[in-house]
């Protein structure tokens, strides 16, 4: 049987996830209030903050960026697009 989580961004009945998918406390309230559709779709938001403003996922300052980001998305206000972005196929 799947487990299911009240999910902040879709609502109740969502497939969790099934481990932290990041680490310490943020990690821990993100498995417990996100399911993996609203995941899958963090992951391609992070992937466009990424290329866009053209990080290295090496260097310290992306991770504490894309961790903030992470935080806004989920339990914040939502974590908005770089200035200028227009997704493929609408330019």
């Amino acid at each position: 049987m799947t487990t299911t989580v009240n999910c902040v961004r879709h609502g109740p009945g969502e497939e969790a996830l099934d481990r932290a998918p990041w680490p310490g406390e943020l990690g821990r309230r993100v498995l417990e209030n996100v399911g993996k559709r609203a995941w899958r779709e963090w992951l391609a938001h992070q992937t466009m903050l990424i290329n866009e403003n053209r990080l290295s996922p090496l260097d310290p300052k992306t991770r504490s960026f894309l961790t903030a980001e992470l935080e806004k998305y989920f339990f914040g206000g939502g974590s908005e697009a770089p200035a200028g972005y227009q997704p493929p196929g609408e330019a």
